[in-house]
C-alpha cells in the first residue's frame, strides 16, 4: 500500500480543446505511485485557499485560457514563493488567463501563437543542461504537434528548444525555448510548452520528462 508523503493539487479546467481532464489523468497514476495523496480541484478558487495551497507540495495546472481573479493570483504566486512547487505543460500553463503579466512573470512565459495545424519538428535538448534531472540521459526527438511561439523572461533556465525556420514575416531562423524550469521565491516551476493532446504523450521522451518536472518542482 502507498504511504502518502507528499500532496499534489491538480488544478484543471478552462478550454476544453486542451482535454484538461483527460490529460492530467494520464499522470495522477505516477504521482500516486511516487507518494502523492491527490486533491483535484476543477475551479481556480483553490488558489484563494491559503491553507489549501500551503498543504500543497505540487499545483499542477492544466487551465486554458480563461480568467483569474486578483485574489486567486496572489494566492498562487504566494504559495510558490512559500515552496509550493508549481508545473504544467502547453497551454494549461503558458496560455492561462491571457493579459496577466504577474501570472506571466511567474511561470516565465507567455503563448504568442503557433502554425496552423500539427507540425512535425524536432526538439532540442541543450547540452549545456544535459545534466539537469528533467532531461538527463535523453537526447533530442521529434514530435507532430502545435509548436509554441513563445515570450519568454530571461531568467527562465531553458532545457529544451525548437527551430523556426525563416520565412514569411522572419527574416531569420529562430531558436525558441520549449522547456524550462526556474525557481521563484522557495518555489519551483517547470513548464513545457509540448502537450496540445494526449498522444503527445505517448513520445517517451515527453512523456519522461513532464513526469521528471512535476517531481523536480515539487517541494
Amino acid at each position: 500500500m502507498t504511504s502518502f508523503t507528499r500532496k499534489a493539487l491538480v488544478v484543471r479546467g478552462g478550454w476544453e480543446g486542451h482535454e484538461p481532464v483527460k490529460i492530467t489523468e494520464l499522470f495522477l497514476p505516477f504521482l500516486r505511485e511516487h507518494g502523492f495523496d491527490i486533491d483535484v480541484s476543477e475551479s481556480l478558487d483553490a488558489y484563494a485557499d491559503s491553507e489549501r495551497l500551503a498543504a500543497a507540495d505540487l499545483v499542477v495546472q492544466c487551465w486554458s485560457m480563461g480568467e483569474i481573479t486578483r485574489e486567486q493570483r496572489d494566492g498562487l504566486a504566494a504559495a510558490v514563493r512559500a515552496g509550493t512547487g508549481l508545473a504544467g505543460w502547453h497551454g494549461g500553463i503558458v496560455d492561462s488567463f491571457r493579459g496577466e503579466v504577474d501570472y506571466h512573470q511567474l511561470t516565465g512565459g507567455q503563448f504568442l501563437m503557433h502554425p496552423p495545424g500539427f507540425i512535425d519538428h524536432e526538439v532540442h535538448l541543450v547540452p549545456e543542461r544535459a545534466d539537469h534531472p528533467v532531461i538527463a540521459g535523453l537526447t533530442d526527438f521529434r514530435v507532430d504537434t502545435e509548436q509554441y511561439w513563445m515570450s519568454t523572461d530571461p531568467l527562465i533556465d531553458v532545457l529544451a528548444t525548437t527551430l523556426f525556420p525563416a520565412g514569411g514575416e522572419r527574416d531569420r531562423e529562430v531558436t525558441m525555448p520549449a522547456v524550462w524550469t526556474r525557481n521563484w521565491g522557495a518555489g519551483r516551476v517547470f513548464v513545457s510548452t509540448i502537450g496540445h493532446k494526449p498522444d503527445d504523450f505517448d513520445v517517451p521522451e515527453v512523456r519522461t520528462l513532464t513526469e521528471r518536472g512535476l517531481l523536480w518542482a515539487s517541494r
